[in-house]
């Protein structure tokens, strides 16, 4: 367990923020609404990054709202992303950066999304090392509208069990209702992880977390990437029945 402050001492120092800078530039990434480039956040530093560092240590720091687009996916639907300004694409990245190395001692090894050292490929050896083992049924759980409809509370009680800083709770609910302007309109985010900042595939993974250790304890076989989850059960009758029992705790639960 972390002392108040502490959180936001490691998140502000010198070293990760620097880190910070250097990823979102490397990220590259579109102009969030207030149209600064990722070429122009070095200048704009330089003036305005202590009063930055004292805001977020202050909590008088307020992110800007999303850039809606909307990325065309191959079914024809849309996959809606939110594009934050680059100043506040590095507030996240300095965040998750301390945050990620917490968590990951706590995720499940069966997680391959957006972690260190695992990838889609490995995801994908692990369900075949599964069907090999005699589970051929598949319950594919596709989570990706769960995002959209995450109550804010739930994510934040989440996170509280393993950080009890109030500032950084503070900062990530700052991030969740900062809202998103579409066309000339802001509109609120009252629900729903944003998807698009550099912070969110940590919280989808870390809301997640707590669904891979429910399948854990009751005995199924997973492989989830990101916000695609599959369980591999023997026979149709056990995958009807897990897609029952694990939609309802995901509709309850989380």
């Amino acid at each position: 367990m972390e002392e108040q402050g502490i959180f936001i001492e490691r998140i502000l120092s010198n070293e990760n923020m620097n880190r910070a800078y250097k990823q979102v530039k490397k990220n590259k990434g579109a102009a969030g609404i207030d149209g600064m480039e990722c070429a122009d956040l070095l200048s704009h530093l330089k003036v305005n990054g202590r009063q930055l560092r004292e805001s977020i240590r202050n909590q008088s720091y307020k992110p800007m709202p999303v850039k809606r687009v909307e990325i065309p996916k191959a079914d024809g639907s849309k996959r809606k992303l939110g594009i934050p300004t680059v100043t506040d694409r590095m507030v996240q990245q300095a965040a998750a950066q301390v945050l990620t190395p917490i968590y990951e001692r706590k995720f499940h090894e069966n997680s391959y999304g957006f972690r260190p050292g695992k990838s889609a490929q490995k995801a994908v050896l692990k369900a075949v090392e599964y069907m090999n083992e005699g589970y051929n049924w598949v319950v594919d759980i596709d989570l990706e509208k769960f995002f959209d409809t995450v109550e804010h509370d739930k994510l934040i009680s989440v996170l509280n069990k393993e950080i009890k800083d109030g500032k950084i709770l503070s900062l990530i609910r700052k991030f969740l209702v900062s809202g998103v302007m579409v066309g000339e309109q802001i509109e609120e985010t009252e629900i729903g992880t944003p998807q698009g900042g550099n912070i969110s595939p940590l919280l989808a993974n870390i809301l997640l977390n707590e669904l891979d250790w429910e399948l854990e304890s009751r005995g199924l076989k997973f492989a989830r990437y990101a916000d695609d989850c599959i369980i591999f059960v023997k026979s149709e009758k056990a995958a009807a029945r897990v897609m029952e029992s694990v939609t309802k705790y995901i509709e309850n639960v989380l």
